[in-house]
C-alpha cells in the first residue's frame, strides 16, 4: 500500500503562485512515476502533469510554461509549482502514483494510488 498526502493549496489572486506538495509513504519507490490531476466542480478529472522516475516530464497544454513538476526522491515528495495562475485553474488538485506504465499517462485510470486532494482557488 501507498499513501499520498497533498498540501499547499489555498486562495490566491490571478497572476499569483502556489506550490503544492505530495508526500508518499508506504511501499513507494523513486522508480514510480507521479502525476497531478485536477477536478473543477461539474467537470471531469483532468491531467495536469507527470514526472517519471527518471525525471522526464509531461504537461497538459493548458499549463505548459506556467506549471513545473519536480521530485525529491530523498524526501519521497513531488512538487507542483504553479505560476501565473488563472481563475480557470481553480480546482481540487490530486496527486497520483503510477506503479507500472501502460501507455496513457494522461488517463487517470493509469494511476494506482491517489491522495485526498487539495483545493486551489484563483480569484479574478
Amino acid at each position: 500500500q501507498v499513501q499520498l498526502v497533498e498540501s499547499g493549496g489555498g486562495l490566491v489572486q490571478a497572476g499569483g503562485s502556489l506550490r503544492l506538495s505530495c508526500v508518499a509513504s508506504g511501499r513507494t519507490s523513486s522508480n514510480y512515476a507521479m502525476g497531478w490531476f485536477r477536478q473543477a466542480p461539474g467537470k471531469e478529472r483532468e491531467f495536469v502533469t507527470r514526472i517519471t522516475g527518471g525525471g522526464n516530464t509531461y504537461y497538459a497544454d493548458s499549463v505548459k510554461g506556467r506549471f513545473t513538476i519536480s521530485r525529491d526522491n530523498a524526501k519521497n515528495t513531488v512538487y507542483l509549482q504553479m505560476n501565473s495562475l488563472k481563475p480557470e485553474d481553480t480546482a481540487v488538485y490530486y496527486c497520483a502514483l503510477d506503479k507500472s506504465y501502460s501507455g496513457k499517462y494522461y488517463d487517470w485510470n493509469e494511476y494506482d494510488y491517489w491522495g485526498q486532494g487539495t483545493q486551489v482557488t484563483v480569484s479574478s
